[in-house]
């Protein structure tokens, strides 16, 4: 029924005056989430972000493999940012958190789905009303980022972060998909239609690396900072 009625209040008849305010208020709504977004992260240092499904259960694989990749980055000195929620984020944020690394969670306001986890440093929670908000926050304070299983949100943000790796709008930072048995199929599809289509070329497959083992992962992050200087996002 809320949807439903989302659907015809969008085919409502509006006054000027009545989209005047109601944008003009949302402006300074969006624009709030960025401020304070950019100023909890600007000074948090060299992070990687871990994306992954909200729907996965403590004890599933995934979550476990995820909870070893955070405390292994952990340990190196990089901070662990997540979406701030249950399931592959809670993991992230619990194995950044009980190495004494920084956890940074990115919580998105939805109705009935997510609330975030206890393992965000205090300071370090945010919370958004707005996904592209949280996407630029995302990118713009990651120095790499792993993917885990997830769902459609998860397939979001990792095409976010290949398209603008790929359009040269931020840096060239590691892209790593752990789960060769899940990502397999996305990959050869990639490889077989997209690439023998004409769009992409031959040189984007090299954008991301596919890997099975927490010690895999993390050692393509260490390897890419042992080769190249950081650099800033955007």
């Amino acid at each position: 029924m809320i949807k439903e009625d989302r659907i015809r209040n969008s085919f409502a008849n509006k006054t000027w005056q009545e989209i005047k305010v109601k944008d003009s208020w949302q402006i300074f709504k969006i624009m709030s989430e960025f401020v304070d977004g950019f100023e909890k992260l600007a000074k948090i240092g060299p992070c990687v972000s871990i994306f992954g499904s909200a729907r996965t259960a403590e004890d599933h694989p995934s979550y476990l493999l995820t909870v070893e990749i955070a405390r292994l980055l952990a340990e190196k000195g990089y901070g662990v940012i997540s979406g701030g929620g249950p399931g592959i984020m809670e993991a992230a944020n619990k194995g950044a958190y009980e190495a004494g690394g920084k956890s940074v969670g990115l919580n998105i306001d939805l109705p009935f789905e997510q609330f975030h986890n206890r393992y965000i440093d205090r300071d370090k929670l945010l919370e958004f009303n707005y996904f592209f908000v949280r996407k630029v926050m995302f990118m713009k304070y990651s120095q790499g980022y792993i993917v885990m299983p997830g769902g459609f949100g998860t397939m979001d943000e990792l095409f976010e972060a290949i398209t603008l790796i790929q359009t040269g709008k931020i840096a060239r930072f590691p892209i790593v998909l752990v789960g060769s048995g899940y990502w397999g199929g996305l990959i050869d599809w990639i490889k077989n239609t997209m690439l023998s289509h004409g769009n992409i070329s031959e040189e984007d497959l090299n954008l991301y690396r596919i890997v099975d083992t927490p010690e895999d992962a993390v050692e393509h992050i260490f390897r890419f900072y042992d080769k190249y200087l950081l650099k800033p996002n955007f």
